[in-house]
């Protein structure tokens, strides 16, 4: 999966809020993910209905270990959910 360069985001006013409110995670946070390595991403098949989804496992700034949930869109990463790594996602990123 090839990121758009330069990597730019377009955020739904509503999922900014969610993801603060019912995980605790800044977009900004959900954003430094993408800028720092290592970035793990596949496809998220799970919830890939109507358009590409995509997981990707990294870590912020602060080396906050994140998972996040997005597709692409117009060429801009366009995140749907963010939250902290599971057990299992750690252990994933890890190796």
């Amino acid at each position: 999966m090839k990121l758009p360069a330069p990597i730019s985001f377009d955020w739904d006013e509503g999922n900014k809020d969610k993801n603060w409110k019912k995980h605790k995670v800044h977009f900004k946070e959900a954003e430094e993910v993408f800028l720092n390595k290592p970035l793990i991403i596949f496809p998220d098949t799970k919830h890939s209905f109507t358009e590409n989804r995509f997981q990707a496992l990294g870590v912020t700034d602060n080396q906050r270990k994140l998972s996040v949930f997005f597709t692409i869109r117009v060429d801009k990463i366009r995140v749907i959910s963010v939250r902290d790594q599971n057990k299992k996602e750690r252990i994933k990123y890890a190796k």
